[in-house]
């Protein structure tokens, strides 16, 4: 069985509904899996070219350029790969936009938000704009009073573990907006030249773990009066295009041919379309199962990630059984809520989505 072959086989047993490092398309990791032994034909491995060789920059350049065009970014807005993940830019957010005597707003929607608004206490001030932890996370706040004087306001625009997510960006909120997208950038159509800062760990949406994308316009740099290490300051890496320092190549190489497959499925419009169609499929089979519950208020459920409880553990214990023996994986919840996880990234098939939702009426009728 040859490499494709293989591939093919073994993603057509599973349904992975895995929150991240999760799902990306068969045609990524083909192409992926070739340029590891043999990177366009050079007889070289991706993994042992210079990433500031004619053979690497390329790799770069379009993979800037293509969420450029994606996002439909403007010439105030930068686009950088940068090592780290979110966490990173959990501090280095404040880091580059908050004075020590600065008063950022942050919103507390989950366990996310919470590690952000963590980190931004070590650089200035918080403010907590509004918060969900009264609901126990299950809602996203409506009201959102933010003080004209904050230096931004930072949103989690989808919480992975709570299952909430923004479905109305408050763009109305008169100070720069910093967006957490990790866990569903380009899943959905918005303006994305209204937000200052967008930053996403890839290993949900757009690509494998390893590499983090940032959307920064330019002009709310320059503004801090502290000195910034220099692998930390976006405006290095603005001035060297994401290569001050060794970019995590293959990650990157990865995201490229994933933001590849979502410009020849139609961009973030089509594919927005799509999970629409898995989203209300999987919440109306939900809603109409009294043997499942769920947590999360209607209005503000996420589109990616859908969380779901059973009153029996027994039971829950049982419908994961039910779920591994028909090759569905990363179903269970996240250990600090228990119940269930389903999530519903862009390269989610929705024949995966049918599949569980055949299952779970089938386990309904049997167990309800």
């Amino acid at each position: 069985m040859d490499s494709k072959t293989c591939i093919q086989y073994l993603c057509a047993m599973i349904h992975n509904f895995n929150a991240g490092p999760s799902i990306l398309p068969k045609e990524v990791f083909e192409e992926a899996s070739r340029a590891i032994l043999n990177f366009n034909d050079t007889g070289l491995s991706l993994l042992e070219i210079g990433h500031r060789t004619p053979l690497f920059q390329p790799v770069m350049e379009e993979a800037r350029s293509l969420v450029k065009e994606l996002m439909q970014l403007d010439n105030d807005h930068e686009v950088l790969f940068l090592h780290g993940g979110a966490t990173t830019q959990f501090m280095q957010v404040p880091m580059n936009l908050l004075n020590e005597n600065d008063v950022a707003a942050y919103t507390e929607t989950g366990t996310w938000a919470n590690k952000a608004i963590k980190e931004a206490k070590l650089f200035g001030h918080v403010e907590i704009a509004a918060s969900s932890k009264d609901s126990n996370y299950t809602t996203i706040p409506k009201d959102l009073p933010v003080s004209p004087t904050a230096a931004y306001l930072h949103i989690t625009t989808n919480e992975t573990i709570a299952g909430t997510q923004w479905h109305k960006i408050p763009f109305d909120c008169g100070v720069p907006i910093v967006a957490d997208m990790s866990s569903d950038i380009m899943s959905r159509v918005l303006d994305f030249n209204k937000f200052d800062v967008i930053y996403a760990g890839a290993q949900k949406n757009i690509g494998a773990a390893g590499v983090n994308l940032v959307v920064i316009n330019k002009n709310i740099l320059g503004k801090v009066n502290r000195s910034i290490p220099t692998i930390l300051d976006y405006k290095n890496h603005i001035k060297e295009a994401s290569m001050l320092n060794t970019p995590p190549v293959f990650a990157v190489y990865v995201a490229m041919l994933t933001l590849r497959w979502l410009k020849k499925k139609g961009g973030v419009e089509a594919i927005e379309k799509i999970n629409n169609e898995k989203a209300a499929l999987f919440y109306n089979t939900l809603d109409s199962l009294p043997i499942f519950k769920a947590p999360v208020a209607k209005e503000d459920r996420s589109k990616m990630n859908a969380v779901f409880v059973m009153d029996n553990e027994l039971l829950e214990k049982e419908f994961l059984d039910w779920c591994k023996n028909e090759g569905m994986v990363g179903v269970k919840g996240h250990r600090s809520v228990g119940g269930f996880r389903v999530s519903m990234y862009n390269a989610l098939p929705l024949e995966s989505v049918k599949a569980l939702t055949q299952l779970m009426k089938e386990f309904a009728l049997k167990k309800g």
